[in-house]
């Protein structure tokens, strides 16, 4: 049997061409399609001392007729307007970013993959202003630019059930900044999950400060089982994510009952005693945990694999996305 070519990492490839616009003087200006190459940046910008950045990620799929749609663009472009205005930077005007986008699909249709494949957006917004005394300032110019990254298969070697390390000390990132897409959020949970997979092999880390459950460094929580789906209430702490939002249509759509509210540590642990648990975000869609690591001891979540329930969920998502199940609240445009 012959063995299949192994496939870059997600991320690590970029289409030939990106969309770049500017702010400057109170208003955006056009945008411009360039060859993906070094940016121009002074080293007084305003992005690098005082992190005025935010992005999106999300994903355009190629049917077996050759037809491109994208997935939920619009929900995309709303939170990354929210999350601009939550750092005081130049909000994107949505017609022009969606604009790019399409943009930079047509210039590289080429590169979009077959199915399980898809092409992943990436604009990403930061302040240009050059002044080093910024600190209580916002920025006044700013640059917006869409990349793009063909990816494969999130688990081309099969779903994997995750080792989950739950931290009731620690919190992912500053209260009122955890509902804004910027990296520096996920700097912050680094630190904390590197040191968690050096002690305990773990595959992310879930933050629950005092005790309460919100999120991983890089996805939302969710708990499923018969008939029944709950994750955490939408609140200013944690990333709304659209995959999640997205979940939780379909559980409706399948006649779960959707659960979103607060709940705890001990809660969490007696639920995954006989349901299941997953990590929900664009790049995987919906993960499986099997095995939750609380103050040293080790829970297995239902029988320790990725269960039945979380497969099938995923499934139905991606059957959407895909183009081979109903699109029945209009996700998907066609570029």
């Amino acid at each position: 049997m012959t063995a299949q070519p192994q496939r870059p990492a997600f991320g690590t490839v970029l289409t030939s061409h990106m969309a770049v616009a500017t702010y400057e003087n109170g208003r955006w200006n056009g945008s411009e399609m360039k060859p993906v190459g070094p940016i121009e940046l002074s080293p007084a910008a305003h992005v690098l001392h005082y992190a005025s950045t935010c992005f999106e990620g999300f994903k355009a799929f190629r049917r077996a007729d050759g037809s491109i749609h994208v997935f939920r663009m619009d929900r995309h472009i709303q939170r990354m307007q929210q999350s601009a205005r939550q750092l005081v930077l130049p909000e994107p005007d949505a017609a022009q970013l969606a604009n790019m986008v399409r943009a930079v699909i047509n210039r590289c249709r080429e590169a979009v993959p077959e199915a399980p494949g898809a092409l992943y957006l990436r604009p990403v917004l930061f302040g240009t202003t050059a002044n080093i005394g910024a600190a209580a300032t916002p920025t006044a110019d700013a640059s917006l630019i869409v990349l793009a990254s063909p990816v494969w298969d999130y688990f081309a070697g099969g779903m994997k059930p995750l080792r989950i390390l739950v931290d009731d000390e620690n919190t992912r990132s500053a209260a009122q900044m955890g509902m804004v897409k910027t990296g520096g959020n996920y700097a912050a949970a680094l630190g904390p999950t590197l040191q968690a997979r050096a002690k305990f092999q773990i595959d992310q880390v879930l933050f629950c400060p005092g005790g309460q459950v919100q999120e991983t460094g890089a996805a939302n929580f969710v708990l499923i089982r018969d008939g029944e789906l709950m994750t955490r209430s939408l609140d200013a702490t944690f990333l709304h994510g659209v995959t999640r939002d997205s979940l939780l249509t379909i559980g409706r759509d399948l006649g779960y009952k959707i659960s979103e509210r607060a709940f705890d540590v001990n809660e969490m642990l007696d639920w995954v005693k006989t349901g299941e648990a997953a990590l929900s975000g664009t790049a995987a869609v919906l993960a499986g945990v099997g095995t939750l690591i609380y103050r040293g001891a080790e829970h297995k979540v239902a029988g320790g694999d990725v269960g039945p329930l979380t497969r099938a969920l995923r499934a139905q998502l991606v059957a959407v996305q895909q183009g081979q199940a109903e699109d029945k609240h209009g996700w998907l445009q066609p570029v």
